[in-house]
């Protein structure tokens, strides 16, 4: 298996997604190496000189103006570990968990946090032996970083806390010793080191942000099918249409669905059966392409901050200086992320309204409900109800969590992000979103059995023969759910975007 070289300055987003779903190992560079090292001495001599530096040689927040002896250093990182544990709700995923420490690894490795070379492998090997912390999802306020959810996976560091071994929950204690791993008794700087930083929230960011590129190509598959299944008109997607409104993604999408549909025979000219079709149809390169933008927008963002120091204070060693600075805050990534929720929600309101089309008979041409014996069979009826509860509830989550702020901490820390709010409002969502996509291409599917398949597109003909290998025609009711949820997994499994970038190309 490949390792993953950690150098605190080129991490991929596919990299820690490597890490946290395929559980590829990883190490230190040696520059990285030495830059912690270096911060270290830096460190120790402060500790040494008695200097007064924040969260060294003092308490934390409120309490930073309060002296802290060089021989109460240990017990200050040990009850800021243990204090700040205050998380609640349920665990975050295993593969958050993994995301998280991956990240946090490479934030110390560039050599800004003053923490032991030695306590950062302590981190390593728990990702590389499988010891993964239990870290609940809820606690954090996105500024001073994710102080609540880090202090639990640093619990498990010093043997104390929960975690997952070998698929089975158990004591920090009893997983370190089961992977044969050293805890570690942190000393002078190393908890606030390890806790003080954004990388929950930017860990759901990361595996959300990899998914949603995912599913943004296979909504422009799956709205391809029912265009063919609403005989849909072609020339809304002509480039020149979109070339003299030259945003990105809409020039991109018009193009993916222009090479999903090429030598389709279900698709129509305008004037052939209809002059213009329903927005949900003829605007899908706007609509698609303005989630594509934005995606791009949160992207960017994300690659950014993987890579960056975010605790506080930053040692400065070729200077040999420690500033204290604010680069905790999540505001940056809670911005990005309520944007990605509300890009998100659209690709379900769109596709819900498509579902529609579908099963409503005066607006499709179709069978009612895509059955052919209604009445007795209530064939997709209950599916477009279904999609519309998902999309409720997106429009519920799409409001911004970055726009409030509680003060904390005796009004000292008196604006927060709630950035990992948003993190995880937009995973919820693209959960939903994926699910309603799910049932529009099963609907889709239906759809082109009832009008009649005389010739898909090149890639919509892939789509569809995908979800026939996996999911039968539906002749009269059965249990809905298990189509959906089969649906769900083959979008899970990018299994329809791989085969069609194979045949026609690389989807943008």
């Amino acid at each position: 298996m490949k390792k993953i070289i950690i150098d605190g300055e080129n991490l991929s987003i596919d990299q820690v997604v490597d890490v946290a779903r395929d559980f590829c190992k990883i190490e230190l560079s040696d520059l990285a190496i030495k830059k912690i090292n270096k911060a270290r001495k830096l460190v120790d001599k402060y500790v040494e000189e008695e200097k007064v530096v924040y969260g060294i040689t003092t308490g934390f927040g409120k309490f930073s103006d309060i002296y802290i002896s060089k021989s109460e250093t240990k017990k200050l990182q040990k009850n800021l570990i243990m204090s700040h544990a205050c998380g609640v709700g349920n665990p975050l995923s295993e593969e958050i968990s993994r995301a998280i420490m991956t990240l946090r690894v490479n934030a110390l490795a560039k050599g800004n946090s003053g923490i032991r070379l030695s306590t950062i492998n302590t981190l390593i090997d728990m990702i590389n032996g499988g010891v993964t912390p239990i870290i609940p999802e809820k606690g954090s306020l996105g500024a001073s970083g994710d102080l609540a959810p880090l202090a639990h996976m640093v619990l498990v560091m010093m043997g104390k806390g929960e975690a997952i071994y070998n698929g089975v929950r158990m004591s920090g204690a009893e997983a370190m010793e089961k992977a044969d791993i050293q805890t570690v008794e942190l000393t002078s700087k190393e908890g606030l080191a390890l806790i003080n930083g954004t990388q929950v929230m930017t860990a759901v960011a990361t595996l959300t942000i990899y998914d949603a590129l995912n599913l943004m190509k296979s909504a422009d598959i799956i709205a391809s099918m029912t265009i063919e299944a609403l005989n849909g008109i072609i020339d809304a997607f002509d480039e020149r249409i979109h070339n003299v409104r030259p945003h990105n993604g809409q020039i991109e999408t018009a193009k993916n669905i222009s090479r999903i549909l090429k030598n389709s025979n279900m698709v129509t000219r305008q004037g052939e059966i209809r002059v213009q079709d329903a927005y949900t149809l003829r605007c899908l390169p706007q609509i698609h392409g303005a989630t594509r933008d934005a995606i791009y927008y949160v992207l960017d963002k994300i690659n950014i901050e993987i890579n960056s120091a975010t605790d506080n204070p930053l040692i400065f060693s070729d200077e040999g200086d420690v500033i204290s600075g604010g680069n905790f805050h999540g505001q940056p990534m809670a911005l990005a992320l309520d944007f990605l929720g509300i890009a998100l929600s659209e690709l379900a309101n769109a596709s819900e309204r498509r579902i529609e089309r579908l099963v409503n008979p005066s607006l499709s041409g179709l069978p009612a409900f895509l059955t052919e014996k209604g009445g007795l069979n209530s064939g997709f009826m209950i599916l477009q109800y279904s999609a519309a509860s998902l999309v409720s509830e997106n429009k519920v989550l799409a409001h911004p969590a970055s726009v409030d702020s509680i003060p904390s901490s005796a009004n000292q820390e008196d604006h927060v992000s709630m950035g990992t709010i948003a993190a995880r409002k937009a995973m919820e969502i693209l959960k939903n979103t994926r699910n309603v996509l799910a049932m529009e291409m099963l609907a889709s599917a239906q759809a082109i059995d009832l009008r009649g398949n005389i010739g898909l597109g090149m890639g919509t003909k892939i789509s569809y023969e995908i979800i026939r290998n996996h999911i039968k025609s539906l002749n009269e009711d059965r249990v809905m759910y298990c189509d959906i949820n089969k649906c769900e997994e083959i979008l899970m499994s990018n299994m329809i975007v791989s085969s069609v970038e194979k045949e026609i190309g690389i989807l943008n």
